[in-house]
């Protein structure tokens, strides 16, 4: 029965994927990208432009590129996981090189028509090597410390490159996207306590290291009133906003912080809270149940899978743009330091647009290929 079930989706027509495709999660994708439209229409004081427009046409590029990526077999993207990995290296060594430089951080590369960061297709990139690493593993394998050198090399090499840039948000969601995909290939629980005991005795060192930008990022998080009109403005502008838009909001195009610009990076880092001004706590809440939902149709996808790379695949995406989304939120109500992460799908943003849109190609094809065999080749 499996033998053929496998047979059949191994030759499954192009309607027959059509057919197969996630149609519930792209209705969600569309309602959530939507939202961020309306942030961005709003941001721009009523206005598709600056960033309306150019998001809008990113999103329905990336949308056609999502399908595209779905419709392909799984296990092609199980053969190019290791090429993706490493022309995601490539493209950080050349960022390092000639990258453009942008708010003082080396992050882009400027291809003419968008600013390509090698950095949020890398997060895919990991994600998509460790699981292919990672498929074939046995239980016995997961307790060899020798048998996790490769990946834990899969991690800390991309993620010693962003720091470069530097970008410690982006590191610290890379290794804790790796770090999540070997707690379900079964890694022992021995490893991430000795691992949080190494971090936890290495912060004073690592301190250090930080940049003075960094450092005032931590301590603003500590007091944000100590510096209310420099380091800790951003996050004070924030509060402000969040608590003035109340239980209903001030309404569409009525938030004052925004509209005022008060409120800093309103259509990047800060685009929550400009939402939750002007929809005030429902609106917070009902974005944050399209977050949940797509992240529950994600696991289900993951658990409906018959092989592990799949499995692995869609897990560590979820987890991924779950971190995001956590990271994001919780920065802007003060409960995290400030970091550069975008909210995905809302915020403005070419790379991080794609690089979302991708992720769920990635999490259909998974869906849509479920039943296929995936050999170790």
């Amino acid at each position: 029965m499996i033998s053929s079930a496998n047979s059949f989706h191994s030759e499954m027509t192009f309607f027959q994927k059509v057919q197969g495709l996630n149609w519930g999660l792209m209705v969600l994708i569309i309602a959530t990208a939507c939202v961020g439209f309306a942030c961005l229409y709003s941001a721009a004081g009523g206005s598709m432009s600056p960033w309306a427009s150019k998001q809008l046409m990113r999103f329905i590029v990336g949308f056609v590129g999502m399908l595209i990526i779905a419709l392909i077999d799984i296990r092609w993207w199980y053969k190019l996981s290791w090429l993706f990995f490493f022309g995601g290296m490539a493209l950080l060594i050349i960022v390092e090189v000639m990258g453009h430089v942008g708010m003082g951080a080396q992050r882009w590369i400027n291809l003419g028509v968008i600013q390509l960061q090698p950095s949020e297709i890398m997060k895919i990139a990991v994600v998509m090597a460790l699981a292919r690493y990672f498929h074939s593993a046995t239980i016995e394998d997961m307790r060899r410390l020798k048998f996790l050198i490769i990946p834990a090399i899969v991690i800390a090499a991309p993620v010693s490159l962003v720091l470069l840039q530097p970008d410690l948000g982006t590191s610290l969601m890379i290794i804790m996207a790796g770090t999540s995909m070997f707690f379900m290939a079964g890694a022992s629980i021995w490893i991430f306590i000795a691992g949080a005991v190494i971090v936890c005795a290495s912060v004073p060192i690592a301190w250090q290291f930080l940049h003075d930008y960094q450092k005032a990022r931590v301590m603003t998080f500590l007091d944000p009133e100590s510096d209310p009109l420099g380091a800790g403005y951003h996050i004070m502008q924030s509060k402000i906003a969040l608590g003035s838009g109340g239980v209903e909001g001030k309404g569409f195009l009525q938030g004052t912080q925004s509209n005022l610009n008060f409120l800093p990076e309103k259509q990047t880092d800060f685009i929550f809270t400009l939402w939750a001004e002007e929809w005030g706590l429902w609106g917070g809440l009902g974005l944050l149940v399209l977050f949940w939902m797509i992240f529950l149709y994600g696991t289900w996808i993951a658990l409906r899978a018959r092989q592990n790379y799949s499995r692995f695949l869609v897990l560590g995406l979820i987890v991924n743009f779950s971190l995001y989304v956590f990271i994001n939120i919780a920065m802007v109500m003060g409960l995290i330091p400030v970091v550069g992460a975008p909210l995905p799908l809302i915020s403005y943003g070419g790379t991080s647009m794609l690089a979302a849109l991708a992720s769920f190609g990635l999490i259909m094809s998974a869906s849509i290929h479920r039943d296929s065999k995936v050999t170790r080749v």
